[in-house]
């Protein structure tokens, strides 16, 4: 074969011409997915001659290397110098040559890197499906594109791939090679496309079908993530991987609701506890300010009897001395008597009352401490599984540096949310928009994650441009201007998020480690 380079230049010079057909994407999981999934095209020249066309799927492992089966890029393995491997993106105006970087007949996968455009990676589901389980094929099959397009340029523009879902049929193996077996329909054209999970993980990777002779059914076989995972490790590419099971945006808000009214609920009946707590607390108090109540007042009522006693002993005493010429002294004996009377009167008389309206009762000490609250200074926060819905994401723990006025981690300022403290995370160079919370109350750590279009993206970063602070500052003024700006990013984002991680912090001991989990 000779050079293809004329016919090259031709081929992308046209790619560049037509304009994206983006499909608006449905706000869920795999919509998100399907932005890193891309339409694989191959030509083959001769001269300025093409003499063979084909496309396939793939999907983004990294923001610039694809994965697709062996089978869609043969022609290019065994002629490089011929064969054209081009890259369409879901979503944009252009398209973009790839480079074969690894292929492997055996299990029918194959590697391609390319550049000028970062696509989201989608990550790798660990476990395993279970029977009947939905499952979601995404990729560009043949069939859809011959009854669409209007002439081979239709092929290269870029557009949202086709869904579709079926059930988990079970494991097989297929020429050495462990795959699943489902219902989702494909074609040819899916070839290379990911199979996915309600979450939009990837589960494996679609190759190839069965016949449906004579009215049988239709099954279709992907290349398991098991063996996916040994290929990419054999080329030394990474890919994230989670191994938390699916739960849905609507699963995790019941979820959500239940904790709530459950919290409600035991906050009722601890309130209704403290209060009949509190209630028998001061009926003992009174009952006790009673008993020492009428205690005082007989001990008054007796002094005042024998006060009473003693004077009138003293007055007798002062006749007695009378009668014997002793006038002097019955005077001062008889006067005694007669203070002594009074002062029994008086002891009678103000004898104390019981007002149980006066009565305070003395909270009882506690048996145990409870713990304190720590809410600011080095933290570890691990995640609550119950409390999290878990997607694409690994769940490593993050260590926290709170300090004062909503720093965090001594280098990103975080603006008041009510009680909260809250930053909102834009970067240019994904398709994700992050809100951090932390709540000093609770101690609790959230990370939630929007996985957006382009356009929404566009729409969140003009909306970001001139953040008036980034740094930390104790300038609420400036805190103030930010969590007006951060709201009007929050507004723009979808009512429902895709991932949210919620994490438990405590005090960290030892040195400070190196920053990582939280910006």
């Amino acid at each position: 074969m000779e050079p293809y380079a004329p016919m090259l230049i031709r081929f992308f010079a046209l790619l560049s011409l037509f304009a994206a057909i983006i499909v608006p994407a449905r706000a869920d999981d795999i919509s998100a997915s399907g932005r890193g999934v891309v339409r694989i095209v191959t030509i083959a020249v001769v001269g300025d001659e093409v003499v063979g066309f084909g496309h396939g799927s793939g999907f983004a492992v990294s923001p610039n290397r694809i994965v697709t089966n062996a089978h869609v890029v043969e022609l290019a393995s065994r002629y490089p110098d011929n064969v054209v491997i081009g890259v369409v993106p879901s979503e944009g105006d252009k398209s973009f040559q790839g480079k074969l970087i690894k292929i492997d007949k055996d299990r029918d996968l194959a590697l391609i890197e390319f550049s000028g455009v970062r696509l989201p990676a989608l990550t790798l589901y660990t476990g395993s499906p279970t029977d009947g389980e939905a499952l979601f094929a995404l990729g560009y099959p043949g069939n859809v594109d011959i009854a669409t397009a209007r002439s081979a340029a239709d092929f290269i523009k870029p557009q949202s791939p086709v869904r579709s879902q079926g059930g988990f049929a079970g494991m097989r193996t297929l020429q050495g090679t462990s795959v699943l077996l489902h219902t989702a329909n494909i074609a040819r054209g899916n070839s290379g496309g990911p199979l996915l999970d309600r979450c939009g993980r990837v589960l494996g990777v679609n190759s190839a079908i069965t016949r449906a002779d004579e009215g049988d059914a239709t099954f279709a076989f992907a290349i398991s993530g098991k063996e996916l995972a040994a290929f990419l490790s054999e080329a030394r590419q990474p890919i994230a991987q989670v191994g938390v099971p699916c739960t849905s945006v609507e699963e995790q808000m019941a979820q959500e609701r239940t904790a709530e009214e459950k919290a409600r609920a035991e906050a009722e009946a601890l309130s209704r506890s403290n209060a009949a707590k509190t209630a028998a607390e001061r009926e003992d108090a009174i009952a006790q300010a009673r008993a020492r109540s009428d205690a005082a007042r007989e001990n008054y009522m007796a002094g005042a009897a024998l006060l009473l006693v003693l004077g009138a002993l003293a007055v007798g005493g002062g006749g007695l001395l009378l009668s014997r010429d002793r006038q002097r002294e019955a005077i001062w004996v008889a006067a005694g008597g007669g203070i002594l009377m009074l002062g029994a009167i008086a002891l009678f008389f103000s004898r104390p009352g019981f007002d149980e309206s006066k009565v305070i009762p003395v909270p009882k000490t506690p048996t145990g401490t409870a713990p304190v609250q720590i809410t600011q200074g080095r933290m570890i926060c691990t995640l609550a599984p119950e409390r999290s819905r878990v997607t694409v994401t690994a769940t490593d723990t993050v260590d926290l540096d709170v300090g004062e006025d909503g720093c965090i981690n001594g280098r990103t300022q975080y603006a008041e949310a009510g009680t909260h403290w809250q930053r909102i995370l834009v970067p240019d160079q994904e398709q994700t928009v992050s809100v951090l919370d932390y709540d000093p109350g609770t101690a609790t750590y959230t990370h939630t994650r929007y996985l957006l279009s382009s356009e929404q993206m566009a729409k969140a970063r003009s909306l970001r441009k001139g953040v008036p602070l980034k740094t930390c500052s104790s300038d609420q003024a400036k805190r103030a201007e930010l969590a007006t700006q951060q709201q009007s990013i929050r507004t723009a984002l979808p009512a429902v998020y895709n991932e949210k991680l919620v994490y438990r912090c405590t005090e960290a001991e030892g040195p400070p480690p190196a920053v990582t989990g939280a910006k």
